[in-house]
């Protein structure tokens, strides 16, 4: 292979995790339309669960990298997580093809959507961790790698509502179990592929299998360091984790789920960095993840309403006709996708022509401007539907424009975030602290339900406040998304030079 070439488990890797985005961008696609066309759930109560399934499927992978590391190895987290997941849409199946009986229905959806979010636990930490295993320690490809890999992620994300949509997003609600049965055929298909070419291609540059079960001795050196942490400390993580739930719970009044989200994801991340065997380097790289982590909630907070209220935008306030053909509102999904495909190469591109001229913005600073973009994208939108009646529906060139600003804002922050985790994380807490990446998303997924909430609906009696304001018009609803990831943005330049200095030479 030259030094310039990429290793064929890359392409593996790119095929196994397109299969498994189709799967969960197809779901994803249709989901909400499922509930309030089928099942007849308002759009409050069914952006609320689309945020607590959203939030919950980020924060399993915590448990999922925490179980890799510690016994089973990525490759056996793979295929479990791929048949839960499989399970999952099957069971989302059930409940479309039984959308009438909602005795059998509702019950039969909430188990379905258990099983992904376990399923996406195990599976998702893993895959991507395996990309950074690929190269050695410090090749520079490795951020090109993870924009290839993005780019497998945004082609399932891209079919995924073409396929699922149109199968699914009919207008007939007893066609939504289709859109539901091609998921799960998405997620078969990349199991398999994964089962079959393992072991010849998910190999380390010497040919040394990756992500195998790990070895007695490594085991034996964890249990040595890990025995550091008494049990009181042990103790104590939990009282805290208690406290913090209770405070969200009661005072915050986030709800069970929600409240189980946003302590773990406090407390997850401190108790790693607290580990006794980390050094002094080691934590400060460890902080900058944590850091990182936080801001990138504004983003994926605003980001993940493309599954909500973009959805009741892209439904009942854009011209959706082309040529006398009316677009399935599912399709507006696709949008992003397709950019990321078209646009990914270019950046990858952009980042190895700055890099070999020493111009190449850091990670943190790559960070900041994903969230500029995205801030400017609902800018957009915002001035788009600004005094608009909203019996009257605007043009769907809206609506592109903010996909587009996202797309780019997007390819600034996540897969240089995914890489960024593999540079920084210490061997032995690899895949745990890509589940800590992936729970900052959790905490993203169920605070963007929580805002979709606030989508203005006619239909209620009464505006939707936050922070004390009435959200009575769209200006007002998209406007919130502008502040918050604007004012993220200009705190992270701000903190992008500090940043780098505790990274300590990693690029």
């Amino acid at each position: 292979m030259s030094s310039t070439g990429h290793p064929k488990g890359l392409y593996l890797l790119f095929f196994t995790e397109m299969w498994e985005r189709f799967s969960y961008y197809g779901m994803r696609a249709i989901f909400t339309l499922f509930m309030i066309k089928a099942l007849l759930l308002d759009k409050a109560l069914a952006s609320e669960i689309y945020g607590s399934y959203t939030g919950l499927v980020y924060l399993t992978p915590l448990i999922g990298g925490y179980v890799a590391d510690r016994y089973w190895g990525n490759r056996r987290a793979i295929l479990a997580g791929g048949l839960l997941m499989a399970v999952g849409h099957f069971c989302m199946f059930l409940s479309a093809a039984n959308y009438n009986d909602t005795a059998f229905a509702e019950p039969m959806l909430f188990l379905g959507l258990g099983f992904l979010i376990f399923g996406n636990g195990f599976f998702k930490p893993n895959i991507s961790i395996m990309v950074g295993q690929l190269y050695p320690a410090g090749d520079k490809r490795i951020d090109t790698a993870f924009t290839i890999f993005y780019m497998g992620i945004n082609l399932g994300a891209f079919l995924a509502p073409l396929v699922c949509g149109s199968l699914g997003d009919t207008g007939n609600a007893a066609d939504f179990k289709w859109g539901f049965l091609a998921a799960c055929i998405g997620m078969i298909i990349s199991i398999l592929s994964f089962e079959l070419l393992k072991n010849k291609l998910i190999v380390t540059p010497t040919g040394k299998g990756i992500g195998l079960v790990p070895q007695k001795k490594i085991l034996a050196d964890h249990e040595t360091q890990t025995s550091a942490m008494p049990f009181v400390q042990i103790v104590a993580w939990i009282a805290a984790a208690a406290a913090l739930f209770v405070a969200f719970y009661s005072v915050m009044e986030l709800g069970i789920i929600g409240s189980a989200i946003f302590s773990i994801t406090i407390i997850g991340p401190a108790a790693i960095i607290a580990d006794k065997t980390l050094t002094t380097i080691e934590k400060q790289r460890i902080g900058v993840i944590y850091i990182l982590a936080f801001f990138v909630i504004f983003f994926w907070a605003a980001f993940e309403q493309a599954g909500a209220s973009l959805t009741f935008f892209a439904e009942e306030q854009t011209d959706r006709n082309v040529f006398g053909t009316e677009i399935p509102t599912s399709f507006f999904q696709s949008i992003n996708a397709v950019l990321i495909i078209v646009l990914a190469p270019l950046f990858a591109v952009i980042w190895t022509f700055l890099g070999r001229h020493n111009r190449e913005p850091s990670s943190p600073a790559k960070q900041a401007w994903g969230l500029l973009f995205l801030s400017i994208g609902y800018g957009v939108i915002a001035f788009g539907v600004k005094g608009v009646d909203p019996a009257i529906k605007v043009s769907m060139m809206w609506l592109f424009s903010l996909y587009l600003l996202h797309t780019i804002g997007e390819l600034c922050l996540s897969p240089i975030g995914l890489a960024m985790v593999v540079k920084l994380s210490p061997a032995k807490f690899a895949s745990l602290l890509m589940g800590v990446w992936f729970q900052s998303m959790a905490a993203a997924s169920k605070l963007a339900g929580t805002l979709s909430a606030l989508y203005p609906d006619p239909a209620l009696p009464a505006a939707p406040v936050f922070a004390g304001f009435e959200i009575t018009n769209l200006y007002e609803f998209f406007m919130i998304f502008v502040i918050l990831s604007g004012v993220a943005s200009i705190i992270l330049f701000a903190l992008t030079k500090a940043l780098q200095k505790m990274m300590h030479g990693v690029q």
